[in-house]
């Protein structure tokens, strides 16, 4: 039984003696690890949120089948370049180390599905509880909403490395297993071990994660303006959409390096001996921006917010 149907079985009075004893327990942080456990298991227990991830599983296992058939016959695969760090150059490189294979899916899905994924987590965060009845329920003990809004932040934060990590996790086993695994070539020209580049790989996949915080607080922010799980996901997805036509006109080229998309695949620089952090940085200090103004905007309207649902 939900926690919601434990509070409507009991009715007014079982309402009344809950909000009693989460009042006794507000200030335990027992109590807020475990409002934060409940919505991780909330949010990974839906069936949407398990089919988001199948999807980004599947990313990798296309793109690995596809260029595998490609260069069946000893061809190049089409379109790739010897220079640059985008998703071109790094197909150029998998059939001859299936780890490169990490790096061009998370090229591949970071403009397109992983923010849509999260957009539409983020999204339903708070709305899909108002709709769904919930939501005032889950606020009964004083001062709930910033704990709760904080957890579902968390929670959408925790999706955000679950998303990078079933992209990166799926190519990693598809490239084993479709082409050799051996010494990584940078984008410097230089070679590392297959270890260090398998350590490359996890720092790129935190920092594809970390990439998303700020998209995260503003779909948060959508979130709590409408009781509409569907709207808030629906604006969420559409403002990753706009921003990233935005970033691509070269007459807004003043505004670009301040849209949260600008620096997403900075993650290349990574690739580089030594590494090339100027960029990794911009993005995440951006990211964090985003995160405080969104984040606090989020937390502004909610605690102020009149629930009826």
């Amino acid at each position: 039984m939900s926690r919601a149907e434990v509070l409507e079985s009991e009715g007014p009075q079982g309402l009344d003696r809950t909000g009693k004893a989460a009042e006794a327990r507000a200030v335990s942080p027992l109590w807020t690890l475990g409002l934060l456990r409940s919505e991780l298991v909330t949010t990974f227990r839906r069936w949407r949120t398990l089919a988001l991830l199948g999807v980004l599983a599947a990313v990798p296992v296309l793109i690995g089948i596809a260029i595998k058939i490609e260069t069946s016959d000893g061809g190049p695969v089409g379109g790739g370049g010897p220079e640059g760090g985008g998703g071109p150059a790094f197909l150029t490189q998998i059939t001859n180390n299936g780890l490169f294979l990490v790096f061009a899916a998370l090229a591949a899905t970071l403009p397109v599905f992983l923010p849509m994924a999260v957009g539409v987590i983020a999204g339903d965060a708070v709305a899909g509880e108002a709709n769904a009845g919930t939501l005032r329920y889950l606020l009964v003990a004083p001062a709930g909403r910033t704990r709760l809004l904080l957890a579902k932040y968390a929670a959408t934060l925790v999706f955000c490395l679950a998303a990078t990590l079933a992209v990166a996790v799926s190519a990693l086993i598809v490239g084993a297993l479709l082409f050799p695994l051996g010494d990584v070539t940078t984008i410097s020209g230089t070679s590392i071990s297959f270890g260090d580049g398998l350590i490359r790989a996890v720092l790129i996949a935190l920092v594809v994660a970390a990439s998303l915080i700020g998209l995260a607080a503003l779909g948060l922010f959508v979130s709590t303006l409408t009781n509409s799980g569907i709207a808030a996901m629906a604006t969420t997805v559409g403002l990753v959409i706009t921003v990233q036509i935005l970033d691509t006109i070269p007459q807004l080229h003043g505004i670009h390096p301040y849209l949260f998309p600008h620096y997403w695949l900075s993650f290349a620089d990574l690739l580089r001996e030594p590494f090339y952090w100027d960029d990794v940085l911009k993005n995440l200090g951006l990211q964090g921006v985003y995160a405080a103004v969104f984040g606090s905007a989020a937390w502004a309207r909610f605690t102020a917010k009149d629930i009826s649902a």
